[in-house]
């Protein structure tokens, strides 16, 4: 099987590893002229709009991914005119925007904080009548690993807020109380068939992922995957979502959800059975879901901005380390490193290894 992928990022290059055992190939639409999944399939140099290229890879494949929501939902309307796309347009538009997002937890009856609908700076005074503050300003698509929002903490940070966010439309939330951060990976296949992954504690630096862990029997896993099949099911999804949670008194309450594989879920690759790229890619070929059971005790971190020597992560038990092939930047993801171990008091010893590795 043939397939596209529009973005060439570490998340395709994944997929790629993920699928190539399972007889794909693979064709990545991107921009960039050293994405770094090129070298894993054939790279089309294009803007995500530039319809002939679009064209051109949907004319050599037979369906279409994307590997993160930057992608333009109308990218995927076109592409849906030639070929199977997965998730769909209409996933895609709805999951990328923080309004519409929020807009269907209300709808679905899942718990979230507060929110308004911010398009001016008079809007987004008026809203921070209505929630108060401190609240978070964030632009409604693009925004990511901290990018694209500004807290507000007092009367002061809300003036000149949305001009300092580009005077794009933006979505003002209330601050939550929260005492943990998880996010669920699901998959769903093409006939409806859901599967969820344990839920995984996260932790954020700078606003980017850091460390995630998953867990073992938490204790609102049902509750996540009953909101997750919500919006799976309300969408007609197809493939891999990550919903991302607040642990507060009495349950979760939603934060955000993003349409394609995730950090979160790098853990899979060596943690589960099934890796979340490769469930994926089962998902939208149609193929059987494989098991999302976990193989021992698993930690994931990402490497932001540089990498250690390979051989001292490595010297690390139970250590796995994945290279990106990017060129190091400060705030890039350009790795990451997984450890699996036989019980929770190894895992623990390992993420203090590789903690002080980082911090070197």
């Amino acid at each position: 099987m043939k397939v596209g992928v529009i973005g060439g990022g570490q998340l395709g290059r994944m997929l790629a590893l993920a699928g190539t055992p399972l007889g794909m190939s693979f064709s990545f639409l991107d921009p960039a002229k050293d994405a770094c999944a090129a070298n894993l399939g054939r790279h089309i140099v294009a803007g995500y709009s530039d319809q002939a290229a679009l064209k051109e890879l949907a004319e050599s494949v037979d369906l279409v991914t994307f590997e993160f929501e930057s992608v333009p939902a109308e990218t995927v309307a076109y592409l849906e005119q030639f070929l199977p796309v997965y998730p769909s347009a209409e996933a895609l538009r709805i999951a990328r925007d923080r309004w519409f997002e929020k807009s269907l937890f209300l709808e679905q009856e899942i718990p979230t904080t507060e929110f308004a609908n911010v398009l001016s700076q008079a809007d987004l005074e008026q809203a921070v009548t209505q929630i108060g503050l401190p609240a978070v300003l964030k632009t409604r698509t693009l925004g990511y690993d901290g990018k694209g929002q500004k807290v507000l903490r007092e009367a002061a940070d809300v003036v000149g807020a949305f001009a300092e966010l580009g005077e794009v439309p933006c979505i003002l939330e209330g601050f939550v109380n929260f005492s943990g951060e998880v996010s669920l990976i699901a998959v769903r296949a093409r006939d409806g068939e859901t599967r969820c992954y344990p839920l995984v504690h996260n932790e954020h630096h700078n606003g980017i992922l850091y460390l995630s862990v998953a867990s073992t029997d938490h204790p609102q896993q049902a509750l996540a995957e009953q909101y997750a099949k919500r919006m799976l099911d309300a969408l007609d999804y197809v493939g891999v979502l990550a919903f991302e949670f607040f642990e507060v008194e009495g349950g979760l309450k939603a934060n955000e959800i993003a349409p394609r594989v995730h950090n979160s879920g790098h853990w899979t690759i060596e943690g589960a059975e099934c890796s979340q790229f490769e469930n994926h890619l089962r998902a939208v070929a149609g193929l059987p879901l494989g098991s999302v059971a976990k193989v021992g005790e698993s930690a994931m971190f990402n490497f932001i901005g540089s990498i250690p020597a390979a051989a001292e992560v490595l010297n690390v038990a139970n250590c796995h380390l994945h290279d990106y092939g990017k060129a190091f930047k400060a705030g890039r993801k350009v790795g990451h490193a997984t450890l699996r171990s036989s019980n929770m008091a190894q895992l623990h010893q390992g993420i203090e290894q590789i903690k002080q590795l980082i911090a070197n």
